[in-house]
């Protein structure tokens, strides 16, 4: 689904859509998400394709939609070649794909996994050292379509972060390039050892943001939001699986605390809504894909 709306030209001419400083979300020491706060234009972009996106819900011309398979790369970045040190084998990391097509094939998209590259460097092995553009500039490959995901066993509060597209793609070698994807916490990924978070869920949720979604908690109980109308506004992040949750009972709905860009358990994780779909496709379509 492409769009080129006349209401976001103004917003899309500043480029650079989404900060690069990130925060740290924790939840009682659970799900902790570093991706960038969006600013105040890529919202406004947001805004400019809810209008258009509700047309097509209507139309139901998003159910027709052709799959589109995105091409991934995983870069496996440890203190040592041991599971313990964040060399995750591989039987783990297909376990990894299966849960993201899992998730996303119901919302049009798949995921082809193209390489694995492993690394053991202590340094970049922890996102706190800094290391994180030196080593990027080193592993990622592909385009600006193409998903990469770098897995760490060090990354502070976090569990992982990943960055939202930006206006007009980037182009190669840039450091727009060269920063996008997603970094995750190594024992995140399906069998890993961080309980309740290690089925997969982290990457799903990080993925989210790369597709260009909000948390669900975005903006409170009041104004946008997240910018997507078919999911309930909810005011601050779960924790667990709180089935009932009402954080906003002024507001229409129940938190949507099965939703993957909420901050839920990875057993509490079962859905994207329609909106969030078209949203994806709005940014996929019209920010990365041929980028």
């Amino acid at each position: 689904m492409r769009f080129s709306p006349i209401a976001l030209a103004a917003a899309a001419a500043t480029g650079a859509l989404a900060a690069p400083g990130r925060e740290s979300k924790p939840v009682s020491r659970g799900f902790a998400c570093g991706a960038p706060e969006p600013h105040a234009e890529h919202i406004k972009i947001s805004q400019g394709f809810a209008a258009q996106e509700l047309e097509v819900l209507r139309s139901g011309n998003l159910t027709t939609m052709a799959t589109t398979t995105v091409d991934l790369y995983f870069h496996v970045v440890s203190t040592s070649t041991s599971e313990s040190g964040g060399n995750i084998p591989d039987s783990k990391l297909s376990s990894q794909v299966s849960a993201m097509n899992s998730a996303y094939a119901p919302y049009g998209f798949q995921f082809s996994l193209k390489g694995t590259t492993r690394t053991v460097n202590a340094a970049w092995a922890d996102d706190n050292n800094g290391y994180e553009m030196t080593m990027k500039r080193s592993l990622r490959k592909g385009t600006y379509q193409t998903l990469n995901v770098y897995f760490l066993p060090g990354m502070g509060d976090n569990l992982g972060y990943c960055y939202f597209p930006e206006a007009g793609g980037a182009t190669s070698g840039s450091t727009t390039q060269i920063r996008d994807g997603c970094t995750v916490l190594s024992t995140t990924v399906p069998g890993g050892s961080l309980n309740n978070y290690n089925l997969g869920g982290t990457v799903i949720h990080e993925v989210g943001h790369w597709f260009g979604l909000y948390h669900t908690f975005q903006g409170g109980c009041t104004g946008s939001g997240d910018s997507v109308s078919d999911t309930p506004a909810q005011a601050s992040p779960s924790s667990g699986c709180p089935v009932g949750r009402d954080s906003c009972p002024s507001q229409a709905g129940l938190d949507p605390i099965h939703n993957y860009m909420d901050y839920s358990y990875d057993t509490c994780y079962e859905e994207f809504t329609a909106g969030q779909q078209a949203r994806m496709a709005s940014f996929f379509s019209n920010y990365r894909q041929g980028k």
